[in-house]
């Protein structure tokens, strides 16, 4: 049966110089970093509080870390964890890793020890790339292994930063099976990549899921999707990416790289793009406008809501020219309210919002970059994707109409590591992935999701889709960001409560906003409970964590 979908004519919608389809090259994700090395040598590839980095030695470095690898004993298809913050040894590490063949493993450094333990008796790293700071948890966590990890380096942030003295290992204390990164990358001067044969198809990085859901699952990422996303990210700006000289090309690289979203739109991205990546460790709003400042501009941001929402209602926000500082700035992990919007348009702000998982190399859908942005919607599918959206049935459903977004493109991962069964659970039988995301799209090709298949709320046999709510709040040109979970009801089985953040110096009453979801919502979803917050959980790439908020209400009744 014939489907709307297949005609893909939200084509029609694309920026003019964007292209429907690609050619991607079929090599190992690291020649990306080879070309950029021989394209633009002298530029500078990374910048870390004044230290830079050129792209010709980025590559060396690169070099000699895989050859150190492959000395330490890891052999193709072996997982190598990176355990760090935004730095350019997470950076080195990427590529080092991908050239020697081994498969990256992202764990996140606020990870607890039972979380880091999970990840460890996964993956069964044959080596990991960390910093000082994690050694106390590090150090015992190795010792309870029961495959423990051979060949651990570790550094100080501060080792690659402008003016601090470089640390040694007598300076950390490292035992026997623990090496200092910087020393390792002196010891060894093989400055070409090692003999390891490397496909297309050949797993690259395993990303952990969220846990938006509570039990994490590793995303296996090939060699080709990697370079797929970090080229179509590239390609989907075009217009704007085209007309940028060298000089002027800088990614704001904020993004924690130990997430795909971060690899792919930081990493992947400025490699491709030869652009010089500014590196922060962490989000400080105080910081980054002090980074704005420093730079005469900057042509890529990769952001979250979160980050834009915390910049355009600080003090400072007058302090910086926003329409010529930032080039062009992707927004995703969750939807920006209608008031932020606005803020950002007040201030001439080119940004545009986008969708993408784990599971995706955190790209799909995406709003053209000179396209006219529908506030609450997620884009159109990117170069090179399918998209459905099925009912519970299993077919298409209608223009407008609310199914399940199943996604085909070049970045769709190859599989659950170590969990076969999800894998085939996760994919329909003619190849799509189901997302799980419940979205609809209209008849521009726009897709507006709607929620989490699992976050749905049963409220006296309603349906209840917490994104429907919680959009609704976001209208209120009072609220910053708010969150909709269900709670326990001895009546009603489960009843509305969302928690909400206002917009800084801002007031409003729960009455009030009750009012307000009243002339925008039916009846049983108007939220019954409403909760004012500082702040709302969400993992440190934006997604929302009703989980948390789920479980609190639960131990509240309990007690």
């Amino acid at each position: 049966m014939s489907s709307i979908y297949e005609s893909k004519f939200w084509l029609k919608n694309y920026d003019w110089k964007t292209e429907p389809t690609l050619r991607y090259p079929k090599f190992p994700a690291y020649s990306l970093l080879r070309n950029a090395s021989t394209y633009q040598p002298h530029k500078a590839a990374t910048w870390f509080y004044g230290a830079e980095i050129t792209f010709n030695e980025l590559y060396l470095k690169c070099t000699r870390l895989a050859n150190v690898l492959v000395e330490r004993g890891v052999k193709k298809g072996d997982r190598v964890g990176i355990l760090l913050p935004n730095c350019p040894q997470f950076v080195i590490a990427y590529w080092a890793i991908n050239m020697a063949g081994g498969i990256i493993v992202n764990i996140n450094p606020l990870y607890t020890k039972e979380e880091l333990k999970f990840i460890f008796e996964d993956t069964t790293p044959a080596a990991l790339v960390t910093y000082d700071a994690m050694l106390p948890l590090v150090r015992p966590l190795n010792k309870e292994l029961k495959q423990p990890i051979a060949a651990v380096f570790v550094s100080k942030l501060s080792d690659f930063m402008a003016g601090t003295p470089i640390s040694t290992a007598a300076d950390l204390g490292l035992e026997e099976g623990y090496f200092h990164l910087c020393e390792a990358l002196e010891t060894d001067k093989i400055w070409a990549p090692p003999l390891v044969d490397i496909r297309p198809d050949d797993p690259m990085v395993i990303q952990y899921t969220g846990g938006t859901t509570g039990f994490p699952k590793g995303a296996v990422l090939t060699n080709a999707n990697v370079v797929a996303g970090s080229i179509g990210i590239w390609r989907w700006c075009s217009d704007y990416v085209d007309s940028q000289s060298y000089d002027r090309r800088r990614v704001l690289s904020i993004i924690p790289f130990c997430h795909i979203y971060g690899e792919t739109a930081c990493i992947g991205y400025s490699t491709v793009h030869v652009a010089t990546m500014v590196i922060l460790p962490r989000f400080d709003p105080n910081e980054v406008f002090d980074i704005l400042h420093k730079f005469e501009n900057f042509s890529y941001w990769p952001a979250v809501p979160t980050m834009l929402q915390a910049l355009f209602y600080s003090p400072r926000v007058n302090e910086i020219d926003w329409h010529g500082k930032i080039g062009y700035c992707g927004s995703g992990a969750a939807p920006a309210s209608v008031e932020l919007i606005k803020k950002c348009r007040t201030y001439d702000f080119n940004f545009a919002e986008g969708w993408g998982m784990s599971e995706t190399c955190a790209t799909g859908l995406g709003s053209p970059g000179q396209g006219n942005h529908k506030p609450l919607s997620v884009g159109i599918p990117m170069t090179d994707y399918t998209i459905r959206i099925v009912g519970e049935d299993g077919n298409d459903v209608p223009l407008g109409e609310r199914g399940e977004i199943w996604i085909k493109g070049p970045t769709v991962m190859k599989e659950y590591w170590n969990r076969p069964e999800d894998t085939q659970k996760a994919f329909s039988e003619d190849g799509y992935l189901k997302t799980g995301d419940v979205a609809y799209m209209d008849e521009d090709g726009v897709v507006f999701i709607v929620d989490r298949t699992k976050d749905m709320i049963i409220a006296g046999g309603y349906n209840i889709y917490p994104q429907d709510v919680d959009s609704a709040l976001l209208r209120n040109p009072k609220v910053a960001d708010a969150m909709t979970i269900g709670v326990p009801d001895e009546y009603r089985g489960e009843t509305v409560k969302s928690f909400v953040v206002l917009v800084p110096g801002q007031t409003a009453t729960e009455e009030e906003l009750s009012n307000w979801c009243r002339e925008l919502l039916a009846p049983y979803k108007i939220p019954r409970i409403i909760e004012f917050r500082s702040e709302l959980p969400r993992t440190n790439t934006g997604k929302a964590l009703r989980r948390l908020l789920r479980e609190e209400e639960i131990a509240k009744k309990q007690s």
